[in-house]
């Protein structure tokens, strides 16, 4: 957290030095002082840099997500025929806390096609809809390998 801080703290100072304080400017002031922060902790690799690269490949895996789900829900809804065969899927989570539960229920509502429907008492279910199910066994691979995998890698 006190790395996290002092990236901020460097970037608001580029913004004041080079006196242009616009987003992409700062942006740009903050990944300076990321370089600048990694550099500085060469050898001791903390928690705060870890996060972030996985972060880094967290975002484009599932903005490719995103894209692909609404491709295949727009050609559904364009086409004459219907491929949709909707359904109700139980998903055993590997996520504890409320934080990631929580996480993982939104980012699969996030994506066209699915949406979260309720977790269990227990936390240790979680009952989506899903659009396209043709075996719902992979509907579970998916989310399990896929989503739930890489988000508790970026948390944890």
């Amino acid at each position: 957290m006190i790395l996290f801080l002092w990236n901020i703290l460097l970037a608001l100072l580029w913004g004041a030095l080079t006196g242009v304080m616009t987003p992409l400017n700062l942006m740009a002031g903050f990944a300076l002082a990321y370089a600048a922060l990694s550099l500085t902790r060469a050898g001791s690799e903390s928690g705060y840099f870890r996060r972030t690269r996985r972060l880094l490949l967290f975002l484009p895996w599932f903005l490719w997500q995103m894209v692909v789900s609404n491709l295949r829900v727009a050609y559904d809804v364009i086409t004459p025929w219907h491929t949709s065969k909707p359904g109700v899927v139980a998903v055993p989570l590997d996520a504890e806390t409320d934080l990631e539960i929580t996480l993982l229920a939104n980012l699969i509502t996030l994506t066209p096609g699915t949406l979260t429907l309720d977790v269990s008492e227990d936390r240790k279910t979680l009952y989506l809809h899903a659009m396209f199910i043709t075996d719902p066994e992979d509907v579970r691979r998916e989310i399990k390998d896929g989503l739930e995998r890489r988000l508790l890698e970026l948390l944890r």
